[in-house]
């Protein structure tokens, strides 16, 4: 039960690559994997925290209101994350800039508060806001890898953004003295990023979708 609880969040019902929420800051700041991992820490915390309060407060709250409620919930929650971040993190909040207060708008986090968080109780909201926010970084630290793996030739780049002095020591220089492909940079990257793992994703689906129809073939005839 459990399993195909997270699987169905992490994979089959991917907030990325399946409901195609929250592509404005996937797309924008996923290019390298620091500031994607960055981005993507904090729409699992925004996601976790949200539904945890939408959930707590739950009984009480009034149909007519839920939807400014949830809102007020989620900037609330947005506000302080990205105090925390400019206050510890202060050159990558300023490199992820407009994007972090724009969590505030992200589908993602407003559907799973309506959708899941309203109507259950408060350990399984959480553990849905966890394992849906996470499937969602996981797409965009992917992006970031293919993006500044193609556009830099490394991986973990400016780690120190958010590691601090021991992130320096982890930048992976993969192809030495690479000039760089600048389109996977660039916004269109993104997008040719994200419709390779989407490919990638319904390709594989299908394969095992024609594996379970071959073995349902077998067992009628058996």
């Amino acid at each position: 039960m459990m399993r195909d609880f997270i699987k169905t969040r992490l994979w089959d019902n991917n907030a990325a690559l399946v409901q195609m929420l929250g592509l404005c800051p996937l797309l924008a700041v996923s290019n390298t994997v620091i500031n994607a991992l960055g981005m993507g820490l904090a729409t699992v915390t925004v996601v976790v925290v949200t539904n945890f309060l939408v959930s707590l407060i739950r009984p009480i709250t009034r149909q007519e209101i839920r939807i400014p409620l949830f809102v007020l919930l989620i900037a609330s929650v947005v506000t302080v994350i990205e105090m925390v971040m400019n206050a510890y993190f202060h050159q990558l909040y300023l490199i992820l800039g407009i994007f972090i207060p724009l969590i505030v708008t992200n589908c993602l986090i407003m559907g799973r508060a309506e959708a899941y968080a309203s109507k259950n109780p408060l350990w399984s909201s959480v553990k849905d806001g966890f394992f849906v926010g996470l499937g969602f970084a996981l797409v965009m630290i992917m992006i970031g890898a293919m993006r500044e793996l193609l556009g830099q030739g490394t991986l973990f780049s400016q780690a120190h953004l958010l590691f601090g002095d021991w992130g320096r020591h982890i930048t992976l220089t993969i192809i030495p003295e690479y000039s760089g492909f600048l389109v996977a940079v660039l916004p269109p990257g993104a997008f040719f990023a994200l419709a390779i793992l989407v490919a990638i994703k319904n390709k594989r689906d299908t394969r095992q979708k024609q594996r379970q129809a071959q073995q349902e073939q077998r067992r009628d005839f058996e």
